[in-house]
């Protein structure tokens, strides 16, 4: 079982959680990693896995500023070596759902931080894009508020 989360209010284990676990999900444990270093363990998940591949507009974004999710392969909540975290993050419907079930069984706090899903966006490649860079910026900002991560320079 998780510890507490610590009186300072900052968790020692968290994972992100979407739907698919190839854009937002992935996406926000790349930018936590970044922020937070080595002071947190950080993971991501999604409630179903529909294609094992990271999304290559997400890893375009993130390259923009320098990060790169290296060999990321998409998992579920049931795909978790262990399922102890002081922080569940979900970032869709679907995943918060299934977040509150995990409390039934993990005691852990469970924050949902609604968040477009860029690849409902259609358009040219630049439009797509530009969602894609609107939701890394949203994650960076909500991620640097909520752990209190100076932020880096290029962000």
């Amino acid at each position: 079982m998780s510890e507490p989360v610590p009186a300072s209010g900052e968790p020692k284990r968290v994972l992100f959680a979407c739907t698919l676990n190839r854009v937002r999900s992935p996406m926000a444990e790349a930018l936590a990693r970044h922020f937070a270093g080595q002071r947190l363990t950080i993971d991501s998940v999604g409630v179903r896995i529909e294609d094992d591949e990271p999304d290559p507009f997400c890893l375009a974004v993130l390259d923009e500023i320098g990060l790169d999710l290296g060999r990321y392969k998409p998992k579920t909540f049931e795909d978790l070596e262990s399922p102890a975290f002081d922080l569940v993050i979900s970032l869709s419907p679907e995943a918060h759902h299934k977040a509150m079930e995990l409390t039934r069984t993990v005691p852990c706090e469970v924050e949902y931080w609604p968040s477009p899903d860029p690849t409902a966006v259609e358009g040219n490649r630049e439009m797509r894009l530009a969602a894609y860079r609107e939701l890394r910026d949203l994650l960076a900002k909500r991620i640097r508020e909520r752990f209190a991560a100076a932020p880096p320079a290029n962000l």
